[in-house]
């Protein structure tokens, strides 16, 4: 089964991305990936401070920071035992075309809607990393980082269906399903502009 057929994805990413853009500079993109992993925990924690009234969820986010920030520790090790320097944080312009589409509203009867939209988006997220990890492992020439991703695309795609699961579960009222099949089409419009720098998500 094709990533594309997994998550519904519309657009797989090109293997020469690994091969002209990723393998010219490993460094930039372990720079890219920490802060990912980063980003990833964070986002947890946001849904936990949004959400301070639903246990499960907030359990869940919990458990979900810790593995983030481990991964974090790991891409970060990695950087250290290369010689390679950590630097600043990059943008993630994927990332933020994707909030773009997120549902705002401060009312009482939008605030599940909300949520569930924060975890949809969450989703996206983990669907189209998953998908990057894949192609990294199967075209990346170096062994250990083609090894480390595959470990972390099984992660991912674990943690998408955590938070596809968590929006059904507390989308009551929601067509959920209708819902992320909208978000799947923003995606496949942006994605046609990226895969082309040492990102995760470029």
């Amino acid at each position: 089964m094709s990533d594309k057929t997994m998550f519904k994805l519309q657009l797989p990413t090109d293997p020469f991305w690994v091969k002209n853009v990723v393998e010219s500079n490993i460094e930039e993109i372990l720079t890219d990936h920490a802060y990912c992993e980063q980003k990833a925990a964070t986002n947890a924690i946001t849904l936990i401070i949004q959400n301070p009234n639903v246990p499960e969820l907030v359990q869940e986010m919990a458990e979900l920071v810790k593995e983030e920030m481990d991964h974090f520790k790991r891409v970060h090790d990695i950087i250290i035992k290369r010689g390679y320097t950590f630097g600043k944080e990059r943008k993630d312009n994927y990332v933020n075309e994707l909030m773009k589409f997120l549902k705002k509203g401060g009312g009482e009867n939008q605030r599940t809607e909300n949520m569930v939209d924060r975890l949809l988006l969450a989703a996206m997220i983990e669907a189209r990393s998953c998908e990057r990890f894949k192609v990294l492992s199967e075209h990346v020439t170096d062994k250990e980082l083609a090894a480390f991703y595959h470990e972390l695309m099984i992660s991912e795609a674990t943690h998408y269906t955590l938070f596809i699961g968590l929006a059904r579960k507390y989308g009551k009222g929601i067509d959920v399903d209708k819902r992320w099949q909208e978000w799947l089409d923003y995606e496949g419009v942006i994605i046609k502009s990226y895969g082309k720098s040492e990102t995760i998500h470029g």
